[in-house]
């Protein structure tokens, strides 16, 4: 089991949030980013989520909801899919509960939905449409364990029985693109064509069908939260990177906003669920794709 914590600094056990991160069984590496456990014990959690993978998110209780990029809204439910996200989101949650969830990589998108990411980017599904009754039963299963070992089996398992691969994605492109967005701090559309040896529309269209975004957008996306992540870690910015990510001070403050949900300087004294979601990620490098860890 591959487990990190994250609460706010010098919390105590009964602090009103909580966020556990988990790597997936290496069978899933390619297919879920990571596993997480969320406790939430206040009236109301009002926060930004930065721009996202696809999500798959089971709630004890729920009574919130999402509003995205665009201004769409979508009410939270006990068991739902969340597309990719083009911008950051507001999330809203009214009263106590617990949050169980997994990031989809593009493989298990692909083998979840068996339909292109971008008919769902920007919006939410609920999964007992998708799945009938038997997800609520999975669900029921996963709430009632008393312990993180076997929480994390079922969920596991959960994993193992929904993603079928009916729709088997073609690997050696996500390989290509995750590399692209991971080994530069500002990737390049044409270095991402070269790349593939493919033609840029059919770049656009495997990009769009699997990660929801074109690749200029995925670019912008990507080059924003990996900046976000390293300044709610306390860390600092390259500044060659920098330099080479941003045109300029006000640009970095643009596109940090539009994808992760606040400013520069908000984040050097991030929330409790910004400051957990990027040390808790962090602290699965080397467990789980850079894509995740880094991000």
């Amino acid at each position: 089991m591959s487990e990190t914590s994250s609460t706010p600094a010098g919390a105590d056990a009964k602090a009103p949030f909580e966020l556990h991160y988990f790597a997936p069984d290496p069978d899933l590496a390619e297919l879920v980013s990571s596993f997480y456990f969320a406790r939430i014990d206040m009236p109301v959690f009002d926060e930004y989520e930065r721009a996202d993978r696809p999500q798959f998110r089971f709630l004890t209780y729920a009574d919130g909801e999402y509003v995205f990029a665009d201004g769409h809204h979508e009410a939270a439910l006990s068991a739902q899919v969340i597309g990719p996200t083009s911008g950051r989101v507001r999330a809203i949650c009214r009263g106590p509960t617990c949050l169980y969830g997994f990031g989809l990589m593009p493989a298990g998108w692909a083998a979840l939905m068996g339909d292109g990411a971008e008919k769902f980017t920007d919006r939410a599904i609920d999964a007992t449409d998708l799945f009938g009754d038997w997800i609520g039963e999975a669900s029921a299963a996963l709430l009632g364990t008393d312990t993180v070992e076997e929480r994390l089996v079922i969920a596991n398992n959960i994993v193992r029985e929904i993603l079928k691969q009916d729709q088997p994605a073609p690997l050696w492109f996500i390989r290509i693109v995750d590399r692209w967005l991971t080994e530069s701090a500002s990737p390049q559309v044409p270095d991402l064509v070269e790349a593939t040896g493919m033609s840029i529309r059919s770049v656009e269209r495997m990009t769009k069908h699997y990660y929801g975004l074109s690749p200029r957008m995925l670019a912008r996306k990507y080059r924003a939260v990996r900046a976000a992540a390293i300044l709610a870690r306390g860390e600092k910015l390259d500044e060659a990177e920098l330099g080479d990510a941003f045109y300029d001070q006000s640009h970095l403050i643009r596109e940090i906003k539009r994808f992760a949900g606040a400013t520069p300087g908000q984040l050097a004294r991030p929330s409790s669920y910004t400051e957990a979601t990027a040390k808790g990620r962090k602290k699965l490098a080397g467990r789980v794709s850079p894509m995740v860890s880094d991000t």
